[in-house]
């Protein structure tokens, strides 16, 4: 079972978080600001926060950028992951993901059943890394991503989390 080593040194993530969505802005964005400050209360760094629209371009614009500067370790995404015709986070997602933690997908959406049944089907929630850059896409509602971040991202974005963590594999990611 996972455990917290108590012991071991807490090393803080620089995490952008990008709302995508045509209708909110910074003061409407609720699930973007929970994102943001559940990334600051567990002690990382929010390297950026941002809103784009349900735009394949601009969100694949947005993307490359985060991940090709080297302050940016985790990117977070909340919203367009349905299954709607302007529901495209996934699409530009394959467009930058040079490898799937196909995992990640799959574990919030077996968390998420146990909250609301079947409807977790229309979720396409996944994860990847791009250029040594680890990047999650949640859905868009309140509850997605707090079960997103408390469920599983706070623990593997936790250095001292045991048996392993994401964390402990950044200095890894670039290998050749």
């Amino acid at each position: 079972m996972s455990q917290t080593d108590k012991q071991a040194v807490f090393i803080p993530c620089r995490i952008a978080v990008l709302t995508i969505s045509d209708s909110r802005d910074l003061a409407t964005d609720r699930s973007g600001a929970i994102l943001a400050e559940n990334v600051q209360a567990a002690g990382h760094e929010l390297a950026e926060r941002d809103i784009v629209p349900d735009a394949l371009d601009r969100i694949v614009s947005r993307l490359r950028a985060w991940i090709a500067r080297d302050d940016v370790d985790v990117v977070i995404t909340t919203g367009g992951t349905g299954i709607t015709g302007r529901d495209v986070t996934p699409e530009a997602f394959a467009q930058v993901i040079e490898k799937d933690i196909p995992g990640f997908g799959e574990l919030f959406r077996m968390l998420s059943y146990a909250k609301i049944g079947t409807s977790t089907i229309q979720s396409r929630a996944l994860g990847g890394l791009a250029n040594g850059t680890f990047l999650f896409a949640l859905p868009g509602s309140t509850g997605a991503v707090r079960d997103g971040w408390n469920d599983i991202l706070v623990h593997q974005l936790d250095s001292r989390h045991k048996p392993c963590n994401f964390v402990e594999l950044m200095p890894r990611l670039r290998e050749a």
